[in-house]
């Protein structure tokens, strides 16, 4: 969606619109006119057509009191909603982190579906301050408040993406005690329903039940909610599987030591200049590690103190870097690279000693292989070279979302 134009802002949300809102727009604008101006030819065309349009705007502003629902709940447990998009399928809050109980998750979730019932029962009652069946008004009114009857009992149904899946999510994260199984279970529901839908739509199509264009939506329903479920369950594997790994686990030893008493010429000649050069060095002298190396800071020394100066002059100090212990939580290195933006951190002993370094290929290589993913070395050597998480990998996100359920 980052394609989005943005359309404004309510209560201090931005409102996007998505590129495939206006193809929706258009098809229920003509799908409805269409059918206006043969159910009420009296109407003219002029009539049924508008009335179709705004048939259609009427039917997204459904779906934006809905995700305003959702978003208000979320503000008032102090959660940021970053924007409403709307899009093909309707529309999405996005809540910038999930609620901290299963019963703010449930309020949250539940909050849309209840906006949408208000609005049927809001309009059903219009109803009868429009009576009839031929006015245009008439008209909107019944098929608005049908459509927010859809809406609420659409959304409740249990599995993620839905609302009702993120209420399933809630109630067995209640029961069991565990945000990662009320995922899971809400996901796999999804997975199979959307699965469902998809079939039925198929069948439905073939054996002529259903039109092909509704069966092409349903399928394509029903294929968006099975990617999203299986989004969510993916996301929260990486998560449980961040949260049982440790900085030994992750760390390599990428890094050579060298005497902190060499000359700068030295190290330069016999280190730098080497065609094994080590990503990043540490010094030590009479036996003790004295700091890492800044290599970089040779730039900004004389030439001619090279010869005369020794690493020592160069080196930060173990009590100044970034570092953690070997113990120290995979989802916790993560989260010190990512606020910090660091390239590594140092990795230390119960003792002090340094036992190892960690990049960001070395977390995506663990959890490679704590979940057998499928990650080739060259993509990992990439990962080291660019300093950069792949794009379908966001482990800084996936790591803050894990250490809030841990």
């Amino acid at each position: 969606m980052q394609s989005s134009w943005r359309a404004g802002s309510l209560f201090g949300i931005p409102l996007l619109i998505d590129p495939s809102w206006f193809l929706v727009l258009a098809l229920i604008t003509l799908s409805d006119g269409s059918v206006f101006q043969k159910v009420h030819p009296e109407w003219g065309a002029t009539i049924a057509w508008g009335t179709g349009l705004l048939m259609a705007l009427l039917l997204f502003a459904s779906v934006l009191l809905h995700e305003l629902g959702h978003s208000f709940i979320a503000k008032t447990q102090g959660i940021p909603v970053k924007s409403i998009t709307l899009f093909f399928f309707g529309g999405i809050a996005a809540i910038e982190q999930e609620p901290k109980t299963p019963g703010k998750a449930f309020q949250v979730a539940i909050a849309g579906p209840i906006v949408s019932f208000s609005l049927f029962i809001l309009l059903s009652l219009l109803t009868v301050v429009f009576p009839g069946d031929s006015t245009p008004v008439a008209v909107l009114t019944q098929r608005l408040a049908a459509i927010n009857l859809v809406l609420t009992l659409f959304n409740l149904i249990p599995g993620l993406p839905l609302d009702g899946g993120l209420v399933l999510k809630a109630i067995v994260w209640k029961i069991t005690g565990s945000h990662f199984q009320g995922v899971h279970w809400a996901a796999r529901v999804g997975k199979t329903l959307g699965s469902l839908a998809i079939a039925l739509a198929i069948l439905g199509v073939f054996g002529r039940a259903i039109p092909a264009f509704t069966g092409f939506y349903m399928a394509l329903i029903g294929w968006f909610v099975v990617q999203n479920a299986t989004a969510y369950d993916q996301q929260t594997a990486l998560q449980e599987a961040l949260l049982k790994l440790n900085a030994e686990a992750a760390m390599t030893r990428e890094f050579r030591v060298v005497d902190a008493n060499l000359t700068l010429r030295q190290f330069a000649d016999d280190y730098l200049l080497s065609a094994t050069r080590a990503p990043v060095y540490f010094a030590a002298s009479d036996g003790r590690y004295r700091g890492r190396v800044d290599a970089d800071s040779l730039q900004a020394i004389e030439r001619s103190q090279w010869e005369v100066k020794t690493v020592f002059s160069i080196v930060q100090p173990l009590s100044e870097i970034p570092s953690v212990q070997e113990s120290t939580a995979l989802v916790d290195v993560i989260r010190l690279m990512e606020t910090q933006n660091l390239p590594r951190v140092t990795v230390l002993s119960p003792a002090g000693a340094i036992s190892g370094v960690i990049d960001r290929g070395d977390v995506v290589r663990s959890l490679s292989k704590k979940m057998n993913l499928p990650i080739s070395d060259t993509a990992i050597k990439q990962i080291k070279d660019e300093g950069i998480y792949p794009p379908g990998l966001p482990l800084g996100a996936i790591a803050k979302a894990a250490a809030d359920f841990r």
